[in-house]
């Protein structure tokens, strides 16, 4: 027993909770303390390296906070113009077939330059995932309104709240494109908690293994936090989140077609 005891090799393997998948890579995240962008990542990584395909997937990063993807993600990626993603993976995954080919994007770059490239992807359906990540804030540029913020919400270019008379309505994308022929799976997660965190994961997982099976196009929206766009500590903002985002953006299934 105490040699058992006394084994490091044992006692690492008996203890370990979580260990970094190699397919993030060492390059510190560039993203604010507190956002969701990097547990995003980290689960899209972890996903293709469970599923071992990490040669045969390409992605696309965007324009926007997570426009510096490609030096975090150790797979082969390939940088769009803004909001030009979806129109890219289109050509790659016609190019290479046999690929997985996925897009990451935020509200302003899938939602509002490159809305006509998100919605005509998912009309023809595209056999692709798109993963959304949704703070319904410009956060890179300085936290402008998007097509996504809230009625009421205050942002730099709107600074006493959206006013949906002058400003129009947030755009739910997610319910939108859900209506298309060409998506098999839509479906709204977070990030927020370990239980979110694995719903989020096997929503993830899904859309890769939909790929696979050749079923279309796979939307993921993950509805995350601003904590500096919405001047609020960490802990403030996913309360904030959870409180105001998720009424108007409830989390859950939209679209589930096993045909």
């Amino acid at each position: 027993m105490s040699e058992f005891i006394s084994n490091p090799e044992i006692l690492q393997a008996e203890n370990l909770v979580y260990k970094r998948t190699e397919l993030m890579t060492e390059k510190a995240l560039s993203y604010c303390p507190g956002c969701g962008h990097g547990t995003a990542h980290r689960l899209i990584m972890e996903v293709i390296e469970e599923m071992g395909i990490q040669s045969e997937t390409i992605g696309i990063a965007p324009v926007g906070c997570s426009v510096l993807a490609y030096d975090f993600m150790n797979i082969d990626m390939q940088q769009a113009a803004h909001g030009r993603a979806p129109a890219l993976a289109t050509a790659i995954k016609r190019l290479l077939p046999e690929k997985f080919v996925f897009t990451y994007q935020g509200d302003g770059d899938l939602a509002a330059i490159g809305t006509a490239e998100t919605l005509h992807a998912c009309n023809r359906g595209e056999n692709i995932a798109i993963f959304f990540i949704n703070n319904g804030i410009y956060g890179m540029t300085g936290g402008q309104m998007a097509p996504t913020t809230l009625p009421g919400m205050k942002s730099s270019t709107s600074p006493f709240g959206r006013d949906i008379h002058t400003m129009g309505n947030p755009l739910k994308i997610t319910e939108l494109v859900a209506q298309l022929p060409g998506t098999i799976f839509v479906t709204r997660q977070s990030v927020h908690t370990p239980g979110a965190v694995r719903k989020a994961k096997k929503a993830i997982r899904k859309a890769f293994e939909n790929q696979k099976l050749n079923k279309g196009l796979s939307f993921v929206e993950i509805v995350s936090n601003c904590n500096s766009g919405w001047k609020m500590t960490p802990n403030q903002s996913n309360e904030w989140m959870v409180e105001n985002m998720f009424p108007f953006y409830p989390i859950g299934d939209i679209k589930l077609n096993e045909k």
